[in-house]
């Protein structure tokens, strides 16, 4: 089975109302507050915060709110039609990395001239850029990334990246991992020179959730 993973940007205003059908998601809250309401529960999400969920849901806007929303898709899995404010940012087709998996959220901050040495991981993934500018180097291409850029990485191409000089930069990434990777790490640095030097991004998981299929 093959699936699709999305990344979608939903913008809500105050009091604004999105339900969205049972499906695996990952939520993060950009920008405003939101409440999330599944299976008789409400949780609130504010700004740099996420959620996990398979339930269907219905995001309902606290205060005006952009929110990143990650799908992974079935290839037989039919969307729901297309609503004014939200928008598709990216689509990949995927295979997974394993017979048992885990989706992960997380955060990654660079400092000024912060380096991502040449490295992959166990898994792909979609980033979207939160703060700073970044420059991605994978599979012959250069990607100049602003602020609400999404890009896609395999996870088995090597990526070298920069961060801005002048200011801090972070994006926000959710990959489809081994499920052997709980807690852990995913990245793999593809020189022992590399692996030595010391490393200036720092990570924040939001989520690290079992796949269920």
């Amino acid at each position: 089975m093959r699936y699709e993973l999305t990344l979608l940007e939903d913008r809500l205003v105050a009091g604004a109302e999105l339900p969205l059908p049972a499906g695996t998601r990952i939520l993060y809250q950009a920008d405003g507050a939101i409440d999330v309401v599944y299976a008789g529960r409400q949780t609130s999400l504010h700004e740099n915060q996420a959620w996990h969920g398979n339930d269907p849901c219905a995001l309902r806007g606290r205060i005006d709110a952009r929110v990143w929303r990650w799908e992974l898709r079935r290839s037989d899995y039919e969307p729901p039609a297309d609503r004014e404010g939200t928008t598709a940012k990216l689509a990949r087709a995927i295979e997974l990395p394993s017979t048992e998996c885990l989706m992960r959220c997380d955060r990654v901050d660079f400092p000024p001239g912060g380096v991502a040495y040449t490295h992959t991981h166990q898994g792909p993934g979609i980033r979207v850029l939160l703060h700073g500018r970044f420059r991605v180097q994978t599979g012959g291409d250069t990607l100049e990334i602003a602020p609400g850029d999404p890009w896609f990485e395999s996870g088995s191409d090597p990526v070298y990246a920069e961060a801005s000089p002048d200011e801090p930069t972070s994006f926000i990434r959710v990959m489809v991992l081994p499920l052997t990777l709980l807690g852990k790490s995913s990245i793999r640095y593809v020189t022992a020179e590399d692996q030595a030097r010391p490393k200036t991004q720092t990570y924040t998981i939001f989520v690290d959730a079992p796949l269920t299929r």
